[in-house]
């Protein structure tokens, strides 16, 4: 019998011996000093059996580290900002798998929504006409898109009073100055006109279009003056540039980005670029769109952008992080009546977390366009598929470009089915 045993085997009968503490003193069954004598002795026994020691293996299998360090309970662990007070580094595993917890600190955060292409024209003011409601395309989504401090769009026709109501293919666009009202009512802060479609109606078009945003308390971007808006007091400042036509003036991207710097604390470029119904950012020289969005972006932040934000390709694309700071190349359409294919009708809503003036955070929601002109948010399921996608697309632009991906690194989901027209009830 081994010492331990012998100790345990000891004990158990001082147990059951009828010796109890009763208010400090000893109770004894037996009286006398024998009886506190033998009081004492099982007490010191049962002492050294609660102290015994467990004689050392003699195996020579290594123990595993969870065998000799306990494993940490992460729950009431401090963050890694909180032990080193530096905020975690951008990539693309932080992205889509995401460890960062953003504190609900107002104080130090602040979120920046933003939409892929917004087109009330051609169908869309078509139906929103039939239906007497323009803010229609807006409502399923708007209790989402007006939660975050900025909301961003990118408002791709023009706006005015007496636009023809046209369901027919005609790229020419315009809309009925009441979408405007749709507009408010998904909480559009900032808009974007530095695209493609803005000019359809000329400089009166353009002048009537911006006024409108104004008298309705929206900033625009695209049109030279840097937008900014304050946040906390923490400034914004966002500016645009359409790439479709056309070339990019590289020296008015790099003087408008050191302008802005002066103004803001954060500078958001947005690029209208790149080709159309494609996963992968690149150019179309038979547009012509000649920049590569890829070049322009790293350019941008190159030149002091803190954020580049991408649209016009009508499909959403993935994300790189070059040098530390975020590139979105396309959001897809939001708002447009483009419902002849799958990937048209589907989009992502990005909303971009800052704590301080620095990128922490990003996340998608994914949807899809019903009824020519109202995004209505996916099941999980297809909002799983299409984050996967995105995702997929944004390894293989980190792959081509030499960058980090996530780990692992997901297969590309096959095209997605086309979903019935009617959005679900």
């Amino acid at each position: 019998m081994n010492g331990t045993l012998a100790c345990c085997t000891i004990a158990h009968h001082m147990r059951s011996s009828r010796i109890l503490p009763i208010h400090g003193e000893v109770a004894r069954s037996a009286g006398g000093a024998g009886a506190l004598t033998k009081t004492v002795w099982a007490l010191v026994f049962l002492a050294a059996c609660n102290n015994a020691v467990t004689p050392v293996s003699t195996s020579t299998v290594a123990s595993s580290s969870r065998a000799l360090v306990a494993a940490p309970d992460l729950i009431d662990q401090p963050s890694y900002p909180d032990r080193t007070g530096r905020l975690p580094a951008l990539s693309l595993q932080n992205l889509f798998h995401p460890t960062y917890f953003v504190p609900n600190d107002p104080s130090r955060i602040r979120t920046l929504l933003v939409t892929g292409d917004v087109i009330p024209a051609r169908g869309v003011d078509y139906f929103a006409t039939s239906r007497h409601d323009f803010l229609w395309p807006f409502r399923p989504t708007a209790a989402y898109t007006k939660n975050a401090d900025i909301t961003y769009i990118n408002l791709e026709s023009p706006l005015f009073a007496g636009c023809a109501v046209d369901p027919g293919p005609s790229f020419t666009f315009c809309g009925d100055a009441r979408f405007v009202d749709g507009l408010t009512l998904m909480g559009a802060k900032v808009v974007n006109l530095a695209n493609n479609h803005l000019s359809n109606y000329g400089a009166e078009g353009v002048t009537l279009t911006n006024q409108l945003l104004h008298q309705h308390g929206m900033l625009t971007s695209g049109l030279g003056p840097v937008a900014v808006y304050d946040v906390r007091g923490v400034k914004f400042g966002f500016i645009g540039f359409n790439g479709v036509g056309r070339a990019i003036d590289k020296e008015a991207v790099k003087a408008s980005i050191a302008f802005a710097r002066e103004q803001a604390d954060i500078v958001v470029v947005q690029f209208h670029w790149g080709k159309e119904y494609e996963r992968q950012p690149m150019a179309d020289p038979g547009v012509p769109t000649p920049d590569d969005p890829v070049a322009i972006g790293h350019d941008a932040i190159d030149w002091g952008a803190d954020i580049v934000i991408g649209n016009h390709p009508h499909w959403y694309q993935g994300v790189e992080i070059y040098k530390g700071k975020l590139i979105t190349y396309a959001h897809g359409n939001f708002v447009f009546d483009q419902m002849w294919s799958e990937e048209t009708r589907e989009g992502v809503i990005g909303t971009y977390t800052f704590n301080g003036t620095q990128l922490v955070a990003a996340t998608w929601k994914a949807y899809r366009i019903y009824d020519y002109g109202q995004p209505v948010f996916m099941s999980s399921k297809d909002s799983a598929t299409a984050l996967q996608t995105m995702e997929a697309a944004s390894d293989q632009l980190a792959s081509r470009m030499h960058e980090p991906t996530t780990s692992p690194v997901p297969a590309m989901p096959p095209p997605p089915a086309y979903a019935p027209e009617h959005a679900p009830s």
